[in-house]
């Protein structure tokens, strides 16, 4: 299989940044840099701006521990791994490089971690670069703000930036962005071949920026695994697959949420200690923090956008897991015919002939199917449709399928994403030698893409693209083959349900 040969040795020890100097450590052909500020803590009065530049150094910074997470739970953080503190003061950037010197110019994959909005930082040992790197790539991974710290949208936010408000963790991505073009040449990068690379959370964050004009330049390919944002913006009251939410709408609740806790100003917004704003944000009847629409960074519908050719254009991988969300709580045929009519409204007969319910086991997994298709196959597969016939770069699409003892039906969100790093998940049973032989193809698969736009290369079952009227799909998993577009009757009935609710 095709991977991109690591020097011996790193030679890498000291880089210069935006910042300034940086002094990393060596190990087993990598050199490592981890807690590099890449702008000024965004804390006080730079709560709910757009990131300030970052505070310069004297002498020589070491980055050998990663930097603090950005707020969220105490409980789900260490539950993910990490041990780095919550902090406001969180906007760092880390590096792995095999380079041997700064002219290498290896192809760069920028990191964009999931967690709902509102949970994940870099430091998770499941998203540790190394393996990724070893295999001739610069890997940086970027954290940002979560949450309301990151996605709180009100008027009087609006009123004083002028450009709408909800999406400064978005800009924080953004700014790592540049922080790569600027830097990532110093740590044997290349900033004209950078793939910008997410999941879950981060998937979306990625088709965000794809289509967002403040980012056009800073990448040159996309990786999207289990998320993107080709729903209809969201107006109202959640409905059934709802993901990013207009301006006013979210400007509403995040106003009301405000006054519940009895902040009046921004200034005492500004002034509201950092713990408890962050778990108010868990109270019942807060809003769901997440990307706007606010005509700005994300200037609207990314299913207009892409039919009027308004977005980045760059060569796609991207695609989803085969049960992404099981129920887990028992589901009768009643039920599920009661959740569909509240969610699908007018479409909701549609829905119910395509997801059959006859029986409380199959109400069950319709149920996941649902949740599965609604939130993640269908905007993926719809995302490759309107690349492939309105871009003039290539998509490469996929449908990870390894059904498994507690998964039987198909494999559930994230369960590609340590395969993909190579990072043995200690929490979860040992890896077998077929786990490992997977996890190297899929680590090929995404490595040939980085460096050239196409996952193919020699030892590996071919990748066909994904193109209008041959819209084949990767299997990958328990085996890698070509196959046609899955669950074509459930998308074609979301497909109906998301073109009424576009109209409405």
């Amino acid at each position: 299989m095709t991977v991109l040969a690591a020097p011996a040795a790193a030679e890498i020890k000291q880089a210069a940044t935006t910042g300034g100097t940086v002094e990393g450590e060596s190990a087993n052909g990598l050199s490592m840099f981890k807690g590099i500020p890449f702008a000024a803590p965004p804390a006080g009065a730079n709560r709910w701006r757009a990131p300030q530049p970052v505070i310069p150094w004297v002498g020589v910074r070491r980055t050998v521990e990663f930097g603090p997470a950005c707020m969220q739970g105490e409980t789900l953080a260490r539950q993910m791994g990490s041990t780095a503190p919550l902090s406001e003061d969180c906007l760092y950037i880390d590096v792995w490089t095999p380079a041997g010197a700064a002219t290498d110019k290896l192809p760069v994959i920028a990191w964009i971690h999931g967690g709902g909005f509102n949970s994940g930082m870099s430091s998770v040992p499941l998203y540790d670069g190394a393996n990724l790197a070893r295999q001739g790539i610069v890997f940086v991974s970027i954290n940002y703000r979560l949450g309301p710290f990151g996605f709180l949208a009100t008027p009087e936010l609006s009123a004083e930036g002028g450009q709408g408000s909800g999406n400064y963790g978005l800009l924080d991505q953004i700014r790592g962005l540049e922080w790569v073009r600027d830097n990532v040449a110093n740590f044997g990068g290349d900033p004209t071949n950078v793939t910008m690379m997410g999941h879950s959370a981060g998937g979306q964050a990625v088709s965000n920026l794809a289509a967002s004009p403040l980012a056009r330049g800073l990448f040159h390919k996309v990786i999207a695994e289990s998320g993107s944002s080709f729903q209809p913006v969201q107006t109202s009251a959640p409905w059934g697959g709802a993901i990013i939410a207009a301006l006013p709408f979210a400007e509403a609740g995040g106003k009301a949420w405000l006054e519940r806790l009895g902040v009046r100003t921004l200034a005492e917004a500004r002034a509201f200690p950092a713990a408890a704003l962050d778990e108010a944000q868990r109270a019942q009847g807060s809003p769901r923090f997440a990307p706007v629409a606010d005509g700005n960074l994300i200037p609207g519908d990314h299913y207009e956008l892409w039919k009027s050719k308004k977005f980045n254009d760059v060569p796609v991988l991207l695609g989803a897991n085969s049960f992404e969300a099981p129920s887990r709580t028992h589901i009768t045929p009643a039920a599920f015919e009661q959740m569909v009519r509240t969610n699908y409204g007018d479409r909701a007969e549609a829905v119910l002939r395509a997801y059959p319910h006859a029986t409380d086991a199959e109400a069950q997994r319709s149920t996941g199917m649902l949740n599965s298709d609604s939130t993640f196959l269908w905007p993926a597969y719809t995302w490759a449709r309107l690349q492939s016939g309105n871009g003039k770069a290539p998509v490469f699409t996929y449908w990870f399928h390894r059904p498994t003892a507690q998964s039987p039906d198909g494999s559930a969100h994230g369960a590609e994403v340590a395969l993909v790093f190579g990072n043995e998940d200690a929490r979860r049973t040992a890896w077998t030698a077929e786990d490992r032989a997977l996890s190297r193809q899929l680590q090929s698969y995404w490595i040939n893409f980085a460096k050239t736009g196409n996952p193919n290369g020699a030892g590996l079952p071919l990748w066909p693209q994904f193109a209008a009227g041959r819209e084949t799909v990767m299997q990958l998993g328990a085996e890698a083959k070509p196959i046609p577009l899955p669950g074509a009757q459930r998308l074609a009935a979301l497909d109906e349900y998301f073109a009424w609710r576009r109209g409405m």
